[in-house]
């Protein structure tokens, strides 16, 4: 007679624990043998690395806080002195001057009692990124979200209307003109460049893929300075008698005309790399050009190519400072500005560690983003 199935379970007892493997085989101690102490050359590398590591981080707070100097008194007449920090130069940071001057590095020669507007606008443009960088919001809305941010941003920048002081172009400066800048040339430099990548593969329109490749190929023969001068110099005159845009128009454009010529190279790349068979199955449907190249062979192009696009965003990001050139105040000019004040002569060091800690911040997260869709499309692609 075959027992209950309770009462052979019972007999059988209880199901075997599933024990752990070793430390020695998974963990962090086996990450830290398998790729620093792997081998007598790697155990060296590992040591002395760690040694200059330990030795620079040592240096770095010795300098950067415990000698540092954090503020300075007023003299009777209000002004700063800044006796300390002469007297701790190479041996502590000043980072008073940073006190002092963090607001017009942000800022620029934006009014002071308006500078809240200015803080709202790069409060914005990073909500804007952080939105059109979650893929649930990858949606028709997301366009209309874009428009009523930028319109609220430049309300703010500008003023004259609601009860908003109007505050001229050439007093912006700091970090916003540095996020406009990159925000409009990148994304107006992409789809441009989409079209001129597919401009310069095109077969049936010759004339068309002749004018890409010059465009391509003048554009990318010139220095983004040269670029910026001729955009400052001849752009007015391409304009109707008594328009003349700002400063900070010219130099939009040319940035946009710059990053499109590059970016149109690695999106060309990544369609070249994609089979002939993705292509020649989208005809054997029966789909038009712009169904084949928006559905099948651009998607797929784009995702290959995401190392580099997001390598050349990076680049443009940082080369928005060379609009220093034709007297434009972004972030990197404003700081170098700010070190012109006699009061904090030869404080230098300390105002560029916090701009490229704020270049970092951006670029670090513009690298993360791209390597959460790299891994995000690799899941999917090996499904």
């Amino acid at each position: 007679m075959t027992p209950p199935a309770s009462i052979a379970i019972a007999e059988a007892g209880p199901a075997p624990t599933r024990e752990r493997p070793p430390a020695s085989v998974y963990g962090p101690f086996a990450w830290v043998r398998a790729n620093l102490f792997n081998g007598i050359f790697s155990t060296i590398v590992t040591l002395v690395l760690g040694v200059a590591i330990a030795w620079a981080l040592y240096g770095f707070l010795k300098w950067g806080v415990a000698n540092a100097i954090w503020s300075v008194p007023t003299t009777a007449t209000g002004a700063l002195d800044p006796t300390a920090c002469r007297a701790a130069h190479g041996t502590g940071a000043c980072w008073a001057a940073i006190n002092d001057k963090w607001r017009f590095m942000l800022f620029g020669r934006f009014p002071y009692d308006q500078q809240w507007r200015a803080g709202i606008c790069i409060a914005l443009f990073i909500g804007l990124f952080y939105v059109s960088s979650d893929r649930r919001f990858w949606r028709k809305e997301l366009a209309y979200i874009w428009a009523a941010t930028l319109a609220v941003i430049f309300t703010l920048m500008w003023g004259g209307v609601f009860g908003l002081s109007y505050v001229p172009q050439d007093e912006w400066g700091g970090l916003p003109i540095t996020l406009i800048l990159a925000t409009f040339g990148l994304a107006l430099a992409f789809p441009l460049s989409v079209l001129v990548a597919l401009g310069r593969r095109s077969t049936a329109l010759p004339a068309v893929k002749t004018l890409c490749i010059v465009y391509v190929e003048l554009i990318r023969g010139v220095p983004l300075i040269a670029l910026l001068f001729m955009a400052n110099v001849m752009f007015p005159l391409f304009m109707p008698v008594g328009l003349n845009p700002d400063k900070l128009l010219r130099a939009q454009v040319a940035i946009i005309l710059f990053a499109a010529a590059y970016l149109a190279e690695v999106v060309r790349g990544g369609l070249q790399a994609l089979p002939k068979g993705q292509a020649e199955a989208a005809d054997a449907l029966g789909l038009t050009y712009w169904q084949k190249t928006l559905k099948i062979t651009l998607p797929q192009a784009l995702r290959l190519v995401i190392p580099p696009l997001v390598n050349t965003f990076i680049g443009f990001f940082k080369d928005t400072s060379l609009v220093l050139t034709i007297g434009i105040l972004d972030l990197l000019t404003a700081s170098k500005t700010a070190m012109a004040d006699p009061v904090w002569q030869g404080v230098s060091t300390e105002i560029y560690i916090v701009v490229a800690m704020v270049y970092v911040a951006f670029c670090y997260t513009m690298s993360s983003y791209s390597r959460s869709i790299e891994r995000k499309l690799d899941r999917a692609r090996n499904r």
